[in-house]
């Protein structure tokens, strides 16, 4: 008899992040469930507006109790975090788990150098003493790849160049060791190869500590090099979830397969299109019936009961599946018959 799994380091249940307006009530997470274990790394992908972010920093409690509504269950290590106390929050935030930011020119404060920004939570939350700070700060500058760290210590923010700040960013999350890291966007401002010196950096990070990674991004060449899971979310909620081996090689989602479809791709044709998703993600505060991604599909004649796109709407399984109405082995055909070809370049 195998022994039973360890429990999840982070467990998400049933998670609604939404934001009262003027106009309406906006569901920006809406129903979203998943689990992580220690070593593993779970990349949530997605157009923009579609909740990951607004998801994530609902992990840490970021969003402001007077303007947000959050409801469900996020637990760390079994601990629940929705709801909890704020200083409780604060000595997880920066040691345990931490969050790289998507914009560094924002989330880095000007009034304080780097190094400063840096050594601020290996202090707090280690006990070091100033010193001591300051050499794991240039220690952390030199792993993220800033030349000259030691003289780099003492600048500024605006000292950087956009792409260097976001090396920052990450050398300030990581200086902890953190259990858990929210990587957001993390190789947006990178040319490619100092993306993938940080990637290969947290990768290894991850195997020293054996923690956790939440990689939020847009490209689907990163996540099938680097994630063990994909979660891919449409207006506010999963879409498709599975391993990446499952998700990207074999999907079952017609919303998966527009992003895949999408992308550049080496073995396509010269001077063929690529193929966008049409129209628009939805309102988040008026969502259609049934299923959300209904108005842009181009499959909805090819469930076996037609209304039931319009009138339900779908639920991800647990293990890998998709929100769709679409019998797994017609999804598998038309993923074979209309999808593959454009993926393979074969006609």
């Amino acid at each position: 008899m195998s022994p039973e799994p360890p429990p999840p380091l982070l467990s998400v249940r049933d998670l609604r992040v939404h934001f009262p307006t003027e106009d309406g009530l906006v569901k920006a997470v809406d129903g979203l469930s998943f689990d992580l274990a220690r070593g593993r790394t779970l990349g949530v992908v997605g157009e923009s507006g579609s909740g990951k972010s607004v998801a994530t920093q609902a992990v840490l409690g970021l969003h402001s109790p007077a303007r947000t509504r959050v409801g469900g269950e996020v637990r760390f290590e079994g601990e629940e975090l929705i709801g909890a106390p704020e200083r409780r929050l604060a000595r997880l935030r920066g040691n345990r788990i931490a969050v790289v930011f998507q914009d560094p020119l924002t989330a880095l404060s000007p009034y304080h150098t780097v190094g400063r920004q840096i050594a601020e939570p290996y202090r707090r939350h280690r006990g070091a003493s100033r010193r001591e700070a300051r050499e794991r700060a240039v220690e952390m500058l030199a792993r993220v790849g800033i030349p000259r760290p030691r003289s780099r210590h003492d600048d500024y923010p605006h000292q950087f160049s956009g792409g260097m700040r976001q090396r920052v960013m990450i050398a300030m999350a990581l200086v902890c060791a953190p259990d858990l890291l929210i990587a957001d966007e993390p190789t947006t401002a990178l040319d490619v190869t100092v993306q993938a010196q940080i990637l290969d950096l947290l990768m290894e990070l991850r195997e020293e500590s054996g923690s956790a990674i939440v990689l939020i991004t847009h490209d689907l060449g990163v996540v099938s090099g680097f994630a063990d899971e994909v979660l891919v979310m449409y207006a506010g909620r999963a879409a498709e979830h599975g391993t990446a081996r499952e998700v990207l090689g074999r999907p079952r989602h017609p919303y998966t397969w527009g992003l895949l479809t999408s992308m550049p791709r080496l073995s396509a044709e010269a001077g063929r299109d690529l193929v966008p998703i049409p129209g628009a993600p939805p309102s988040l505060i008026h969502p259609p019936p049934g299923c959300a991604f209904r108005p842009r599909c181009a499959y909805p004649k090819e469930v076996s009961g037609p209304l039931e796109c319009a009138r339900d709407r779908p639920e991800a399984p647990p293990g890998h599946g998709p929100a769709c109405h679409l019998e797994p082995a017609r999804a598998e055909a038309l993923f074979a018959e209309r999808v593959l070809p454009r993926l393979t370049g074969r006609p």
